[in-house]
C-alpha cells in the first residue's frame, strides 16, 4: 500500500500575490535592494500574511527576491558575480537556441519575433522596452524548437529581466531609440540563416548590457 498523501492545498491566491508583486518589481515599484514587508504588502493586496509569504518564497525560487534573518525579503541586487554567471549562462543558451532557429524555423515562428519587433516601436517607456526585450527572445526560444531549452531558458528569465531592469538603472541614454533598430537587425539576420551574422551580432547585443553593468568602458 502506498504511503498516505497530504491534502494539497490550494495555491491560486499565493500565485496571484506573486504575480502581482513580480509586476510590481518589473514595473520599478520596487527597485533592487527594496524592502517586501510581508505587513505592507498584506494590507496593500487585501490577503492574509500567509499567502504573502508563499508568494515571496516562489520568487525568491526565481531569483527575484532575497531573504536574510536580520533585513527580511528583499529585491535581489545583483553582486558582478551574479552579472557575470547571467550573462555567460544566457549565451550558452542563446547560441544553441540561434543555431536552432537558423536551422529550422518556419515562417510563422519568423513571423512572431517580427511582430514582437514592431510592438518595440510603440513601447512608451523603458520598463515596457525591457518587456518587450524578453518577448523578442522568448520568441526566438519558441521558434528554436526544443522544449527542454525553452525550459531552461523560462528558469532564468525573471533573472535575466531583473538583468536589464538593472541595466537601465544605470544608464538610459539611446536605449529607447536604439533597441528596436538593434532587434530588426537581429530579426532580419535570423530571417537570412546567416549563421555566423546573427550569432556575431547576438553576442553583441548582449556584451552591451554586460559592459554597462558591469561598468566596463571598452
Amino acid at each position: 500500500m502506498s504511503a498516505s498523501l497530504v491534502p494539497a492545498r490550494r495555491r491560486g491566491l499565493a500565485d496571484e500575490v506573486a504575480d502581482r508583486v513580480r509586476d510590481a518589481i518589473f514595473d520599478g515599484g520596487y527597485a533592487p535592494g527594496g524592502q517586501l514587508r510581508e505587513v505592507e504588502l498584506a494590507e496593500a493586496l487585501g490577503v492574509s500574511r500567509g499567502p504573502v509569504r508563499e508568494a515571496l518564497l516562489k520568487l525568491e525560487r526565481e531569483g527575484l527576491v532575497r531573504s536574510e534573518w536580520h533585513r527580511g525579503a528583499t529585491v535581489t541586487t545583483l553582486s558582478a558575480e551574479d552579472v557575470a554567471e547571467l550573462d555567460s549562462l544566457r549565451a550558452a543558451l542563446e547560441h544553441l537556441a540561434v543555431e536552432l532557429v537558423v536551422e529550422r524555423a518556419g515562417e510563422d515562428a519568423l513571423a512572431a519575433i517580427d511582430a514582437v519587433v514592431r510592438r518595440m516601436d510603440r513601447a512608451a517607456d523603458e520598463h515596457e522596452m525591457v518587456r518587450c526585450d524578453l518577448e523578442f527572445h522568448d520568441a526566438v526560444y519558441a521558434a528554436a524548437g526544443h522544449r527542454r531549452l525553452l525550459e531552461a531558458w523560462c528558469a532564468i528569465r525573471s533573472q535575466v529581466h531583473l538583468f536589464l531592469l538593472t541595466r537601465i538603472g544605470v544608464a538610459t541614454d539611446g536605449y529607447l531609440a536604439g533597441i528596436p533598430a538593434e532587434h530588426r537587425e537581429l530579426a532580419a539576420a535570423l530571417r537570412a540563416r546567416d549563421r555566423e551574422t546573427v550569432l556575431a551580432l547576438f553576442a553583441e547585443h548582449r556584451r552591451q548590457a554586460f559592459e554597462i553593468l558591469s561598468g566596463r568602458t571598452d
